[in-house]
C-alpha cells in the first residue's frame, strides 16, 4: 500500500531519525525520481478515493453527463436549423395544395364547359331532329305501297313541296269514284296538276279536297297477264290480273294523269281511290 511504500523508502534513503532538505534531495536523482513517483500515487489515490464504488458505472455516467452537456449546448442550434427546414416544407407543401386546387378547379371548369357544349350539342341536335321530323310529317303521307308478292303496306313516303315559299303541307285522302273534280294543268309550272274546281256534295268535296289543291300522287290500277310456270311449260297463254299501285303525277302530262284517275275503275274490289295532295296553309 502506500503506507507500506512511504516507509520502504524512508527506511532505504532517509536514516531513522534523520530529515534530508530540499537541496540535499534534488541533489539525488534517485531520490527526485521516488518524489515524482510517491507525488503521482497520491493524486491517483485522491482522485478514486472520491469516485463512487462502482467506478465503471460511474465513468459511463460521466461520460453520458458530458454527452448530454454537450447536446444541450448544441441542441439549440440544431432545433433552429432543423425548424427552418420544417417550416420550408410546409410552406412547400402548402404551396403543392395550392397548385393542385387550381388544377382541379381548371379541370372542373374545362368539365363543366365541355359538358355544357356537349349538353348544348345534343340540343341542337335534338332540336334540328325535331324540326326534320316535323318537317318529314309536314312533307310526307302513309299511303298504300304494292309489294314484291302482291300485298299492300301501309308505309309514310316522302314528298318534297313543289310550291314555293314554304307555306303548304301534304295531305292524304281516299274518295270513291266518281271524285266529282276537274284537273288542269298550271300554265306556269310544267307537269303541275291542280284541282280547278270541286263539285258541292260531291265524293271529293266530302273527302275534304280543296280548289286550289295540288295532285302529287293518285292510285292507279294494270292489268297484266300473269302465268304460272306449269302454265309455261304446258303452253299456256296466262291468266289477267289487276293490281293497284302508287303512282305519282309529278311531272307526268295532264292525259296520262287523267287515265290514271280512271284506271281505279278495273279495281276488282272497288276500294276507294287515294289522292295526295299539296296543299297551302
Amino acid at each position: 500500500t502506500n503506507a507500506g511504500l512511504r516507509s520502504s523508502i524512508s527506511c532505504q534513503f532517509i536514516p531513522r531519525g534523520r530529515m534530508l532538505s530540499l537541496s540535499s534531495i534534488l541533489t539525488r536523482p534517485s531520490l527526485v525520481l521516488v518524489l515524482f513517483m510517491l507525488c503521482n500515487t497520491a493524486i491517483k489515490s485522491l482522485a478514486f478515493s472520491r469516485l463512487p464504488v462502482n467506478t465503471r458505472n460511474c465513468c459511463h455516467h460521466a461520460s453520458s453527463t458530458a454527452k448530454h452537456r454537450r447536446l444541450l449546448v448544441v441542441h439549440p442550434l440544431y432545433s433552429s436549423k432543423n425548424d427552418d427546414d420544417t417550416e420550408k416544407l410546409l410552406e412547400k407543401a402548402r404551396r403543392l395544395r395550392q397548385e393542385v386546387s387550381v388544377i382541379e378547379t381548371s379541370k372542373l371548369e374545362i368539365q363543366k364547359e365541355k359538358d355544357a357544349e356537349e349538353e348544348a350539342r345534343q340540343a341542337a341536335e335534338r332540336e334540328s331532329q325535331e324540326e326534320m321530323n316535323k318537317q318529314r310529317m309536314r312533307y310526307s303521307a302513309e299511303v298504300p305501297i304494292l309489294k314484291d308478292m302482291g300485298e299492300e303496306v301501309m308505309e309514310r313516303v316522302d314528298f318534297p313541296p313543289r310550291l314555293k315559299g314554304g307555306k303548304s303541307r301534304i295531305v292524304a285522302v281516299q274518295a270513291p269514284l266518281p271524285l266529282g273534280l276537274v284537273l288542269g294543268e298550271d300554265a306556269s309550272i310544267p307537269g303541275l296538276t291542280s284541282v280547278d274546281e270541286v263539285a258541292p256534295d260531291g265524293n271529293g268535296d266530302s273527302a275534304g279536297i280543296m280548289q286550289g289543291d295540288v295532285l302529287r300522287a293518285i292510285t292507279a290500277c294494270q292489268t297484266t297477264m300473269e302465268t304460272p310456270t306449269w302454265q309455261l311449260i304446258a303452253g299456256g297463254i296466262g291468266q289477267p290480273k289487276t293490281k293497284r299501285f302508287m303512282y305519282s303525277v309529278d311531272g307526268r302530262p295532264l292525259e296520262e294523269v287523267l287515265d290514271a284517275v280512271g284506271s281505279n275503275r278495273m279495281d276488282v274490289q272497288g276500294r276507294d281511290v287515294w289522292l295526295v295532295l299539296e296543299r297551302m296553309i
